[in-house]
């Protein structure tokens, strides 16, 4: 990530609700490099999906799903192992109804 970890959250969050949607700092990590972890949740279908940031190809910056679970409390529990082993990741949540994540790079999803 090249822009400070606080102003790429705090941008997400701007999309995120100027999309419609809710999204929240769950957990605050370092303000210039911390990792980020984006959970999004459709309460109105009952799912969640975690998107953690990845190096691609040629050092291009990206997202995945670190988890092969749809359920949210699978979901939190990966979320919080990853903070108590990092305290400077941040965690974000986004309660979107269309299930939207609002990021910009590209993301590598799991099938399921």
């Amino acid at each position: 990530m090249l822009l400070p970890s606080e102003f790429w959250v705090q941008a997400l969050i701007r999309r995120a609700e100027a999309g419609g949607a809710y999204a929240a700092v769950l957990r605050r990590g370092d303000a210039r490099a911390g990792a980020v972890l984006v959970k999004v949740v459709n309460r109105r279908e009952g799912w969640a999906r975690l998107y953690a940031e990845a190096l691609r190809g040629g050092g291009e910056t990206g997202w995945m799903e670190p988890v092969a679970s749809k359920e949210e409390a699978v979901l939190d529990a990966y979320a919080e192992r990853a903070w108590s082993r990092d305290p400077d990741v941040w965690i974000v949540e986004v309660d979107d109804s269309k299930g939207r994540h609002f990021l910009t790079e590209p993301v590598e999803r799991r099938e399921g």
